[in-house]
């Protein structure tokens, strides 16, 4: 009884902190994005927003959000919705609450930046303000460089952390560092955190039979732990470190949804016993509606005969 009341309480306080006005920490109402919203970053945010968004908060501007939800998400053309800042829309998207999920790890402050990209479209008097050249508070004055580069037996790719300045370039000590693989529903995270050493670098394991294209490419992604302190930096690249794979096409194979000719033996043994079987059961109907019109013409002769005077 007592842990049904305990879980319960927790449940309500759930509740109640869901309930409460979003606040956003002071320190992060002020991040922007470092370069400018274009016709290309919006268009790439429709199609980020689409995948990952849409299902809750809708169409923008048609109301159609998930309305079962609590709290209810947002219509992102509402006049509230747009009251907030880039920092705090970035903040929200990236940590989550309630029903929204976290978005740190799926998606990446680029991908980010350009759904924040198409959200703004729908503001009419918006006017963005665009952070200068990212510079790392760890490195004052210095411009921070990422580099990937895959190992000699291509099961481990390292990761070099550069500070470059216009007199030199030094390593990015001591900052955590991660790794992701670029899939086609967002982003998998590739071994854990890692930290560089001083020479800047850290090396990741990639999992044994990583799947790449047909030349075996992946597409990684680089980013800071601490965008704090090193800056929102972050490097995509492709490495030929997976395993060559060829998916084959929806029609290539045999499958349910294919062409007749492709479709399963199965499918198609199963149809045609099906439509022999539906068709012998209506032929069957038949030959029995045929037996009752010969005996009802024969019980009609028999009693015509009958009725006839001797």
């Amino acid at each position: 009884m007592k842990s049904f009341i305990a879980i319960l309480f927790l449940q309500l306080i759930a509740i109640t902190v869901i309930g409460q006005e979003w606040t956003v920490p002071a320190d992060k109402k002020g991040k922007l994005s470092t370069f400018k919203f274009t016709d290309a970053s919006r268009k790439t945010g429709e199609q980020l927003y689409s995948v990952n968004c849409k299902s809750c908060h809708g169409t923008p501007g048609m109301g159609n959000f998930q309305a079962n939800l609590k709290p209810q998400p947002p219509d992102p053309a509402t006049e509230k919705f747009q009251s907030n800042n880039d920092g705090e829309l970035f903040y929200k998207i990236t940590s989550g609450r309630g029903p929204m999920p976290s978005f740190k790890n799926s998606l990446s402050s680029a991908d980010l930046w350009n759904i924040i990209s198409h959200l703004r479209s729908f503001k009419k008097d918006y006017i963005q303000a665009i952070a200068p050249i990212i510079k790392s508070a760890a490195y004052p004055g210095a411009e921070i460089v990422i580099m990937l580069l895959t190992g000699p037996s291509q099961s481990e790719v390292t990761m070099k952390v550069s500070a470059v300045t216009e007199k030199a370039t030094v390593p990015v000590k001591a900052a955590g560092v991660r790794l992701f693989v670029n899939r086609t529903f967002g982003r998998m995270m590739i071994d854990e955190e890692k930290t560089t050493d001083n020479d800047g670098k850290a090396i990741f394991k990639l999992p044994a039979g990583m799947p790449g294209d047909t030349a075996g490419n992946l597409r990684l992604s680089a980013a800071f732990t601490d965008e704090d302190t090193f800056g929102s930096v972050s490097k995509d690249t492709v490495l030929k470190a997976g395993v060559k794979t060829v998916v084959p096409g929806l029609t290539e194979n045999r499958a349910m949804w294919n062409v007749v000719r492709k479709a399963p033996w199965w499918i198609l043994l199963t149809f045609t016993f099906a439509v022999l079987v539906v068709w012998g059961f209506i032929f069957l109907i038949l030959l029995k509606l045929r037996d009752i019109f010969i005996v009802g013409e024969h019980l009609e002769k028999s009693g015509s005969e009958t009725e006839k005077p001797s």
